[in-house]
């Protein structure tokens, strides 16, 4: 492995300028919902120079509506395809899927960004632009991985399955698309940003729309009104009631280092109509997250109850119920045992290359990993060279070292984990 290792890490140094390329070509390319498929084009390219199996499809919308996990505000994918690309191996060794999202959040305000959102810009040994840490660089990993073992002659025994998709932001369809396709491994990774940590758990997450309904009466004579606004007090200090309860119960040492493991955070209230009406209606949205060891469907009905709980503790509301409603997006949990092989495999590598024990967290955030590991029973870890700490922020940027470093990781990695067929081997 020592020999391999070395023959990685020095094409790897030779290769940066070209990897460098390659992720100012993907960031320059503003892949938002239902713009991918020019960012998508470059990624087939790359797969054909690697000599890969690829398999381009947009998802079928409407057969994806049946599945009980499908979240999209869309079913039409029209120039939004998935893009797989496969490394045969020879046989007998384990496959392992690479996971990557195309897509990426708006940019927001210009205003805020130092240079263009789209530019690419290099600068003291980063790269800027929407999407370079969530997760393009991770893409490039990725595929140098796969072209390091490819120029160094190693052969691998089981395969490598390389995906590209794309709605991970909303939700995950594409990866979706890609399970019920037919793609199955013996594990995977995802490369979203993880500041290089290994994730082998994730939390999950879904979206509520909480309605509080009160009475509407002239702001002069307000006390002949209910105001909504005031009812809606209640609510939010039972939600954050609930939400001590759920993290009182997270005692996965995974999570020392989170302050709130499962958060549930009210990310917009929107009430009232005019300054001198008593508001009638306060809507309240946001986002409740889901521990690793439990189902969207078990939080779902905790917060139902604590509706309920609301509903009956209030003269008011046993009259005017507080409405709620799931919408929107939502991501499935994840989690496999830290001591699962490819945790072990994935956390060998990282120490052969950086010379030190990786850290291991729980993800403060829902991944495709959900879908992976609960649809496609797939034991799937997240680990990756971007950090969340910029990724959907103004100026956005991953640091080139670390894409690199991740790159010649995962190299060793895939190697270790799918095997190396010596009979395969190319001399050089």
């Amino acid at each position: 492995m020592k020999h391999y290792q070395k023959m990685i890490h020095e094409w790897l140094n030779v290769q940066r300028k070209n990897g460098i390329r390659l992720l100012t070509q993907l960031v320059q390319q503003a892949s938002t919902q239902g713009n991918e498929a020019k960012a998508q084009a470059i990624v087939v390219e790359k797969c054909r120079q690697l000599g890969l199996e690829i398999d381009i499809w947009e998802p079928d919308g409407e057969k994806l509506r049946e599945h009980p996990y499908f979240i999209s505000p869309r079913t039409d994918f029209s120039n939004s395809p998935n893009v797989v690309g496969i490394l045969r191996g020879t046989g007998g060794g384990r496959s392992l899927i690479l996971n990557s999202h195309i897509d990426v959040v708006p940019e927001g305000e210009v205003e805020q960004w130092e240079d263009e959102p789209y530019s690419g810009a290099i600068k003291g040994g980063k790269v800027y632009g929407r999407g370079a840490s969530d997760m393009k660089g991770g893409t490039v990993s990725f595929l140098l991985a796969l072209e390091a073992i490819k120029a160094v002659g190693i052969r691998l025994k089981g395969d490598v399955i390389f995906q590209s998709v794309v709605e991970e932001e909303s939700g995950g369809a594409g990866t979706l698309a890609a399970i019920l396709r037919g793609y199955k491994a013996d594990g995977a990774i995802i490369t979203e940003p993880t500041n290089m940590k290994l994730f082998p758990k994730q939390q999950g997450s879904l979206w509520f729309r909480i309605t509080v309904h009160g009475k509407s009466a002239h702001g002069g004579t307000r006390y002949e009104g209910v105001s909504a606004i005031e009812k809606v007090k209640m609510v939010l200090e039972q939600l954050q009631e609930l939400e001590l309860e759920r993290n009182a119960r997270v005692v996965d040492p995974l999570f020392q280092h989170i302050s709130i493991p499962v958060p549930i955070n009210v990310g917009k209230i929107e009430g009232g109509t005019w300054p001198s009406s008593v508001p009638d209606r306060v809507v309240i949205e946001g986002r409740m997250g889901v521990a690793p060891n439990e189902t969207v469907e078990m939080a779902k009905q905790e917060m139902e109850h604590c509706v309920s709980v609301i509903n009956q503790s209030d003269n008011w509301f046993q009259t005017h119920p507080v409405e709620l409603e799931w919408f929107g997006a939502q991501w499935l949990p994840s989690s496999i045992d830290e001591n699962h092989p490819l945790v072990a495999v994935l956390a060998d590598a990282y120490k052969r290359v950086k010379g030190e024990t990786p850290t291991v967290e729980a993800s403060p955030w829902g991944t495709d990993g959900g879908l992976l590991s609960q649809v496609g029973q797939i034991p799937t870890i997240v680990f990756g060279p971007g950090t969340t700490a910029v990724a959907h922020h103004p100026n956005e940027y991953i640091e080139i070292d670390n894409m690199l470093i991740a790159a010649e990781i995962l190299a060793l990695t895939i190697i270790h984990w799918c095997e190396i067929d010596e009979a395969g081997e190319r001399t050089s």
